[in-house]
């Protein structure tokens, strides 16, 4: 168990003294940028989805007579 609390001890002194964090700013900024980018990326899948499922509709609408 000792072994354990010196790891989270170190853990968190490595992550105090030794990380360099990205500025608060960029942060806000890259964040909303992933965030636009999966909307996006969501909303293409989506539409490809829809597309497809009405051809594949059609086809067998098609085939059944």
């Amino acid at each position: 168990m000792a072994g354990f609390v010196n790891y989270v001890k170190e853990s968190f002194g490595e992550l105090k003294n030794n990380v360099t964090w990205t500025p608060w700013a960029e942060a806000q900024r890259l964040t909303v940028l992933v965030a636009v980018f999966s909307i996006i990326f969501s909303l293409a899948i989506w539409g490809v989805d829809t597309v497809f499922s009405k051809i594949i509709a059609l086809y067998f609408d098609w085939i059944n007579g």
